[in-house]
């Protein structure tokens, strides 16, 4: 994604949770699993957001749901990093509930790298599965993968958890559930499910569907990638087990990236960077035509992260109070731009009608109609 599209779309203040194209059409609010129940104990499971950028946002931006499978690792769906790509500034919800405000014990954690499987085929939801590398482990234990004889099979009955859609628009969204849904048809890569009675729905995506092993063990067998329109029918579901060897295991065999930063916080007008590996809190170094690097959120301009703050107020003329971090007490620090804003240009007058067959478009439409044609019929 280019700088210009980043800063556009933050601009506009974007807080709501993105729905596809489809799933507009059954409308009305958005909740979680259809026909499920709270999902207190699958602490494994996590919500993808955008990583926020300012300290007083009135809600998160829920982009899918996802799994960790090593305690700096978690399994998600690729489309999920579709809006931002996989080079987008993303980071990861651990709790019950994260709207309409993240739980008391619940904690964000910043991506520092994502990887999409090389045979990922948006059209089809072939292999629709991404990793996430977190800038720091978690104390948490991780789905188990499977292996041996646990597969999805026909008519058994599979658990389906995630932070998506329910329809029901009296609950409010971002709460972690759970539902039942039974195996229909099974293919090397993927496996299908119906309802009984739950079933995974919009936001779901990239969600954990778990299987029982003989011990009663849930094991990890499938992740969620689509489904129908009115999430009453089919769900969708790439085989973990089909992941493992080729994509899984090597991820998870590499080592965390190192901690290379150079540059500081308080100086990044006046230092220059080369890679994002110099740029502190995982800012992006991003160089511009003519000039050095600056590393930068994408959301916004370059500047330097200053004192510990709470509210923009206490950050003075033209500054705001900015998350540099996704938690902890300095993670919200006063943001000064390096270039101070051009003011606002003066009002045009009013001009006369011209009579012509075509209406102007505003610049919020525009990037609705950019934004939809990319739009893909997902969970």
């Amino acid at each position: 994604m280019t700088r210009g599209v980043w800063l556009l779309l933050f601009a506009m203040g974007l807080a709501c949770t993105p729905v596809s194209e489809d799933a507009a059409t059954w409308g009305g609010g958005v909740s979680r699993i259809v026909d499920g129940t709270p999902a207190p104990e699958d602490v494994a499971t996590v919500a993808l957001l955008a990583r926020r950028t300012r300290c007083i946002e009135p809600s998160p931006l829920l982009l899918c749901s996802g799994v960790l499978i090593a305690p700096d690792v978690v399994l998600t769906a690729a489309h999920c990093l579709d809006l931002f790509g996989p080079e987008g500034a993303h980071e990861v919800f651990l709790g019950r509930e994260l709207m309409p405000r993240p739980s008391e014990e619940g904690r964000f954690v910043r991506v520092a790298r994502a990887v999409i499987h090389p045979r990922y085929e948006p059209k089809t939801h072939a292999y629709d599965v991404a990793l996430l590398r977190l800038a720091s482990p978690v104390d948490v234990i991780a789905a188990q993968l499977p292996s041996g004889d646990v597969v999805p099979m026909t008519g058994e009955l599979v658990r389906a958890v995630g932070h998506g859609d329910t329809k029901d628009a009296d609950e409010p969204a971002g709460q972690r559930r759970q539902g039942a849904m039974r195996v229909t048809d099974v293919e090397p890569a993927s496996f299908r499910a119906g309802p009984a009675p739950g079933m995974s729905c919009v936001g779901d995506s990239g969600g954990p569907v778990f299987a029982r092993d003989d011990t009663e063990r849930d094991v990890l067998v499938g992740i969620t990638v689509s489904g129908d329109v009115a999430c009453r029918e089919e769900a969708v579901n790439v085989r973990v087990d089909a992941l493992v060897v080729d994509f899984i295991e090597p991820f998870l065999a590499q080592p965390a990236p190192a901690q290379g930063t150079t540059l500081t916080p308080e100086a990044l007008c006046l230092e220059e960077c080369e890679n994002d590996a110099q740029c502190p809190s995982g800012l992006t170094c991003v160089v511009t035509e003519g000039t050095g690097g600056r590393c930068l959120l994408p959301a916004l301009r370059e500047g330097d992260f200053g004192a510990s703050c709470t509210e923009d107020a206490a950050c003075g003329t033209g500054g705001l109070c900015a998350r540099l971090e996704s938690e902890g007490t300095d993670a919200c620090r006063c943001f000064t731009p390096c270039v101070p804003p051009p003011p606002d240009p003066e009002p045009e007058s009013p001009r006369e009608p011209s009579g012509g067959g075509c209406s102007t478009t505003s610049g919020l439409a525009i990037f609705w109609v950019l934004l939809l044609a990319g739009v893909k019929r997902r969970r």
